[in-house]
């Protein structure tokens, strides 16, 4: 072990044990100290699910990457292991940045992006990403001699050898495969695919698709995986312009939905999908679970309009694992079933009238599941408050006309001039909206009508503020059911 990751063990081992719970998130995972970004390494090993991340574990902000590390039997519960990867070697001494992990045969198979920086001989400064392996056990892992094992050299002509990194692996028929983010010629971003027969021994198989200054420009973290009868090319593209409410101004995540022809590499785009449209959402990440179920994290913040909790140890949080399915052309997503195990205390209400704002005894708090139906035929708008005291609070308003849900934190206790409202189409069904919140503390995540559309934000309100009101026209009805949650 090297004195770097020897050293970040010791340091997290010391830190977490005086942390203390700190009023964390109860049933989304968080880091147990320092700062936390990218998951990395969403992967089955020996009956239990892995989760590595982006890591800097002496301070809350941003520094040289690490790779942290977790376990849990059920995505709820999370064992925190030691820090799996620290800065350690020439080619990776600026971070071990993003990558993936398979199970191979009794091995755990690590991939990332080394990120090297050296100043040349004419003091110029050179900054060089490649992707590298590292092998263990669930707990210890030894980096490749070969590393780098795929360098920026092997992309086409004119290809960035700066910005090539987050490489997500798997391992079909006997091969390894790997596609990786990258920046063409052309300065905006591609996904290159890769495949290998022995893990230090890669090859270029080709570009699956490209942005052409179309669809941002840097395009990072990707994940490509089969779901139903498409292929999912999944994305988290930079520097984006708006485009209606399906993507917002900088950084997004996207689907990319369509055919794949496995012997020709060849991917065919058939349609593009948002795939979260809130406030605090980047660089989802997808496994396989051993029952067959397609299962998605990400990352909550936002690299371009980042809040952060005053005065804890820790800064990060990961979404609920959301089961992902194909629906009439789009992708749709639910929280892991694993969640209904760990809900307490149902309290339900069938048909209350919207006329006047309302609070319903029982339901209130900042840690529960609460489903909702909202019915009616008025052209008014409902609204949702949420974390309220009576001054601070946060809304979700429905406008039935537009058929649109806005979320919108303003007076959620912000000190900061950051972006505090984003909006969703949000179509009802005979006029019927069905709602799915989850609420952990300091987060909201709203899934419309079965997981058609997901909206994820952020919220450090004080704890305290736990009052949930309802309003919205005398034509709108409202079905409420609440669950505490333990975990």
């Amino acid at each position: 072990m090297s004195k770097l990751l020897e050293m970040a063990r010791n340091y997290e081992r010391e830190a977490a044990g005086k942390t203390g719970d700190q009023k964390r998130p109860v049933f989304h995972f968080s880091n147990s100290v320092g700062w936390m970004n990218d998951p990395n390494g969403f992967s089955e090993y020996k009956g239990e699910h892995h989760l590595f991340f982006q890591y800097y574990p002496y301070a809350t902000q941003w520094n040289s990457m690490h790779w942290g590390h977790a376990r849990s039997r059920d995505f709820i519960r999370w064992e925190y292991l030691p820090a799996a990867l620290a800065p350690d070697c020439a080619y990776d001494n600026f971070g071990v940045f993003s990558g993936s992990a398979i199970e191979d045969g009794d091995r755990q198979v690590l991939i990332y992006t080394g990120v090297e920086e050296k100043i040349l001989e004419n003091g110029e400064k050179s900054i060089r990403q490649n992707q590298c392996i590292a092998i263990g056990d669930g707990i210890d892992y030894q980096k490749l001699e070969q590393n780098p094992v795929v360098s920026a050299d092997m992309l086409p002509e004119g290809s960035s050898r700066e910005d090539f990194r987050d490489p997500k692996m798997w391992k079909e028929d006997g091969r390894y495969y790997m596609v990786a983010g990258s920046r063409s010629g052309d300065g905006s971003g591609q996904i290159a695919l890769f495949y290998a027969d022995t893990l230090g021994e890669w090859r270029f198989a080709g570009i699956l698709d490209r942005s052409e200054n179309k669809c941002g420009k840097m395009w990072e973290c990707p994940d490509f995986y089969p779901l139903a009868d498409k292929q999912i090319l999944m994305i988290s593209p930079q520097e984006m312009e708006a485009e209606g409410l399906e993507f917002h101004s900088g950084n997004n995540t996207a689907f990319l939905i369509g055919s794949y022809e496995k012997r020709e590499f060849r991917f065919k785009r058939e349609n593009i999908q948002s795939v979260d449209y809130g406030l605090d959402f980047y660089a989802p990440q997808t496994m396989l679970t051993a029952d067959g179920r397609r299962v998605m994290i990400g990352w909550m913040q936002s690299w371009d309009n980042p809040i952060y909790p005053d005065g804890q140890p820790w800064s990060g949080m990961m979404t609920i694992p959301r089961e992902l399915s194909l629906r009439n052309g789009r992708v749709c997503q639910r929280p892991v079933r694993e969640l209904d195990a760990y809900r307490k205390n149902k309290v339900s209400y069938q048909d209350v009238c919207m006329e006047k704002e309302i609070s319903l005894d029982g339901i209130e708090g900042r840690c529960m599941d609460l489903e909702l139906r909202l019915k009616g035929g008025s052209c008014g708008k409902d609204r949702i408050r949420l974390a309220s005291d009576g001054r601070l609070y946060s809304e979700i308003v429905y406008d039935r006309e537009e058929q649109v849900l806005t979320f919108d934190r303003t007076h959620s206790g912000l000190k900061k001039d950051t972006i505090s409202t984003r909006s969703m189409k949000a179509e009802s069904i005979n006029g019927v909206l069905d709602l799915r919140i989850l609420l952990d503390r300091y987060s909201v995540e709203i899934f419309v009508n079965g997981g058609e559309r997901v909206m994820t934000s952020l919220i450090y309100t004080p704890y305290t503020a736990a009052q949930i009101s309802f309003a919205g026209s005398k034509k709108t009805y409202l079905d409420v059911t609440k669950y505490e949650v333990y975990a």
